[in-house]
């Protein structure tokens, strides 16, 4: 098994690649499965998230890239700029993870949501998408002197 630790700016091409959903790149600590059929392990610093285009070195010079995988997400729209804000609010104080673009709130799937912006007058669909959240909760390998809970907000 290969075991990426380190996360490399390079414009090399990686030889390993790896698919993973959205709560598969805010671990620590994973095992998976290349596309190549290669077992890897990845370690992180906790409170890290791997993007999708991320690249990892094994220290031996074997370069592993992180590919946001397509899962189950809702996806609420509207052209109205304070709808908009106000869905943006509602979303935010819910402590969910939410992919934000012009007009369109991403989330992963969840009923509860998707009810509520519906009744304020969004659209929502159910898509599959590559989830790539806003990250509040995930700096960039800062570390974090909050309790070690801080990530797993699941309301």
């Amino acid at each position: 098994m290969l075991t990426f630790t380190q996360r490399v700016t390079t414009k090399e091409p990686a030889q390993h690649f790896v698919d993973l959903v959205f709560h598969q790149r805010t671990k620590a600590r994973l095992r998976t499965v290349t596309t190549e059929k290669i077992d890897v392990g990845i370690i992180i610093d906790r409170g890290e998230l791997l993007l999708h285009g991320d690249k990892l070195t094994d220290g031996n010079g074997q370069l592993l890239e992180i590919r946001a995988q397509a899962e189950l997400v809702s996806v609420a729209t509207t052209d109205d700029n304070l709808l908009f804000a106000k869905a943006c609010y509602h979303v935010g104080n819910r402590h969910t993870e939410v992919q934000m673009e012009t007009g369109r709130l991403i989330y992963l799937r969840d009923h509860v949501l998707d009810d509520m912006l519906n009744k304020l007058g969004l659209d929502v669909s159910e898509q599959m998408l590559a989830f790539t959240p806003e990250n509040g909760a995930y700096s960039q390998g800062q570390a974090h002197s909050h309790g070690e809970d801080e990530h797993h907000h699941a309301h």
